[in-house]
């Protein structure tokens, strides 16, 4: 039975792939900050029930709990076929008013974050032979957007950061890839005023704010067979919004 890790479970796009991944029978590691509620009732919705699921409550933009999440994964399960760095924040503002804090914050969780887990299960999955590495970047990341510098920088790093993982672990037969999602129905979005959703929406080709499952689907495909000469891309799901 295979096993993945997955940061920022407990909703949106994690809490989908987190099901889908149950569904496909992978035992999982769901990392969480703080919404333990939300874990319980994602847990319940799991469709198969053999499969053993972890929760692990820690911040993954601190080196040390990061290890630990690594760690206590390693305890509880032979190996980790898949780890998926997905948890992320938005401390949006315009530069002039952005603040230090607001900035490093984004920074340190959703590019040090990703760094801190990849740093940690990286001799691990060298040791094993194997791995498959996601990272969850966005299409800001490729297209920048105004009032988002902080999480603009932080999705462009994962990029490259991505690229550079790929280049080192692929002898080791560890693929490390990245999805930009672009504008996806989630809490995120959910905070968008209507005005400005429905603008951004002219602004897709497919006419509408893609879904968690999109992502979802992507991942199951990076994580099959199917993808096993595919390492270092960036596989953008944002329904030709940006091309």
């Amino acid at each position: 039975m295979k096993t993945a890790i997955i940061t920022g479970a407990s909703k949106g796009i994690g809490a989908v792939t987190a099901l889908r991944l149950n569904e496909l029978g992978y035992s999982l590691v769901l990392n969480y900050r703080n919404d333990t509620s939300s874990m319980s009732e994602l847990i319940n919705k799991f469709t198969r029930k053999n499969t053993k699921n972890i929760t692990i409550q820690c911040d993954i933009s601190n080196y040390k709990d990061a290890k630990k999440l690594i760690d206590e994964a390693y305890e509880n399960f032979e190996h980790v076929d898949v780890l998926i760095n997905n948890a992320g924040i938005t401390k949006d503002n315009i530069l002039p008013l952005m603040t230090e804090e607001e900035f490093d914050r984004v920074i340190d969780t959703n590019l040090k974050g990703t760094f801190n887990c990849c740093k940690h299960i990286s001799k691990r999955m060298i040791r094993q032979k194997y791995g498959r590495i996601i990272n969850i970047s966005s299409v800001v990341g490729l297209a920048g957007n105004a009032g988002q510098v902080n999480y603009s920088a932080s999705k462009a790093g994962i990029i490259g950061m991505t690229k550079s993982m790929a280049r080192e672990l692929g002898k080791k037969n560890i693929l490390v890839n990245a999805i930009a999602p672009g504008f996806i129905q989630t809490g995120m979005t959910d905070r968008i005023p209507e005005a400005t959703r429905s603008e951004m929406v002219k602004n897709i080709p497919l006419q509408r704010l893609g879904r968690p499952s999109d992502i979802a689907d992507v991942v199951e495909f990076l994580i099959s067979n199917k993808s096993s000469y595919i390492t270092g891309q960036v596989l953008s799901v944002n329904g030709g919004y940006y091309m």
